[in-house]
């Protein structure tokens, strides 16, 4: 009797351990079931995460993202795609959405390739500036202030966290001067930023001179504004005698981004450059007396931008004017806004400073930095001695003895021009170089 005892309760033990384990299993089947699913939704949301950013990377830093695969490269924008029948700049459009969200930063590779390029360069930009526009003082969805509109419909957006010039549609814009078909001099060089567009957005870029106080082409020269290694750009010119001449030019524009253009006039000379790189030299053009800049697309996002646009009257050899005056001031050299980041294009003019001061082992500069009048005076003191001080290293850098060089910023303290016009102020953001006995 007691063995039968034993064997029942040792029965009901086992019955007990059982269920509890059953229990168990199905309690800790439902805990994994559930971690796997926890797991697998924070998988989800990583991939959705990066399918985002890898979609921003591409739109507006294409060296951050290399999946030629994807179809999601274009141009972020909460505005729907433009038509080719648009109204005028008076549509008052919302583009206080239509911002990259990236910093607009170039990889450290990026900035010293186009460094090295500039620095092989034989621009010369103009001394006497006759427009500067950065549109950094721009309000976001207004039509840029200094420029007229013939066609189309423009606005000021942002791309990188930097404002812009933004084309819509079929677009064509020209400086408002007060001369506004006769204020290119006999020699003058033009300047501006634009930005290439991924594969998928259709467009291209147009650039026409005009003739002195008429509507008639001098020069024409356009490029589809596609990233693609062998884009070219077709050029076409009325020589002196009077006939029409053409070419088609390859130019690398194989980077989502902005690249830099700079036309160079001398009297009847035309040569062109992208990002530092000449890829148009014509011996003999007729005189030109004004610009419009356009921008066509077929379909696709809004991705056509332009910022940074400057005119000068054309340069004269830093030695003659280093001799004439004691100094020469340069508006070459330019710097990130806000910063003492020099810009790529700054290379061409520290290449030539470099040059004087190797054929001329005697000179002494002290590299003064100027700013205008915008902020307040402590932060513009303290940035041209940032500016001043980037230079001499730059110099210095490139084979300079510091010896010869004395970096000396003063900030907003000696104006050359009256700080109420964009004019003014474009002319006193400048950095000299004065002779030191």
């Amino acid at each position: 009797m007691k063995r039968v005892n034993i064997f029942l309760i040792i029965l009901a033990l086992m019955l007990i351990c059982s269920t509890a384990q059953a229990q168990f299993g199905e309690r800790l089947g439902r805990s994994v079931q559930r971690s796997a699913e926890n797991a697998a939704i924070r998988k989800a949301e990583q991939k959705t995460e990066q399918a985002v950013s890898d979609a921003i990377d591409k739109a507006t830093d294409p060296n951050s993202y290399k999946d030629d695969d994807s179809d999601d490269s274009k141009i972020e924008s909460s505005n729907p795609p433009s038509n080719q029948n648009a109204g005028n700049s008076n549509q008052n459009n919302n583009t206080e959405n239509t911002q990259a969200t990236t910093s607009g930063q170039k990889p450290q590779s990026e900035t010293k390739s186009l460094e090295m390029s500039f620095a092989k360069s034989d621009f010369v930009p103009g001394d006497e500036i006759i427009l500067d526009d950065d549109v950094s003082r721009e309000r976001m969805g207004e039509f840029p202030s200094q420029w007229d509109l013939l066609r189309g419909n423009a606005e000021i957006a942002k791309v990188g966290g930097e404002n812009a010039i933004l084309f819509r549609a079929d677009t064509e814009i020209t400086p408002l001067m007060k001369t506004p078909k006769n204020y290119l001099p006999e020699s003058f060089t033009i300047e501006f930023d634009f930005y290439v567009v991924p594969q998928e957005i259709d467009g291209y870029w147009k650039f026409i001179l005009k003739e002195p106080d008429g509507n008639n082409d001098v020069v024409t020269f356009e490029w589809w504004a596609r990233a693609d290694v062998n884009r070219r750009i077709e050029t076409s010119w009325l020589s002196t005698s009077g006939d029409w001449r053409y070419s088609d030019v390859p130019a690398d524009l194989s980077q989502v981004g902005w690249h830099r253009l700079s036309l160079s006039f001398n009297q009847r000379a035309l040569k062109i450059y992208v990002d530092g790189v000449r890829v148009v030299n014509v011996p003999n053009v007729t005189q030109s007396g004004w610009f419009t800049a356009s921008a066509g697309q077929t379909w696709g996002a809004d991705g056509f931008f332009l910022r940074n646009i400057r005119i000068a009257k054309g340069a004269v050899p830093l030695y003659d004017r280093m001799m004439s005056d004691g100094k020469f001031i340069t508006y070459g050299i330019t710097f990130d806004v806000g910063k003492s980041t020099l810009k790529p294009e700054s290379m061409g003019e520290i290449n030539r400073i470099v040059t004087l001061m190797k054929e001329n082992s005697d000179l002494k500069f002290s590299v003064e930095g100027h700013t205008d009048n915008t902020g307040n005076i402590t932060s513009n003191q303290t940035l041209s001695e940032a500016r001043s001080a980037a230079v001499v290293n730059k110099l210095v850098e490139n084979g300079i003895s510091k010896d010869r060089l004395k970096a000396a910023g003063k900030g907003q303290t000696s104006p050359i021009a009256d700080n109420s016009s964009d004019e003014g102020r474009a002319k006193n953001r400048r950095v000299e170089f004065v002779k030191i006995n």
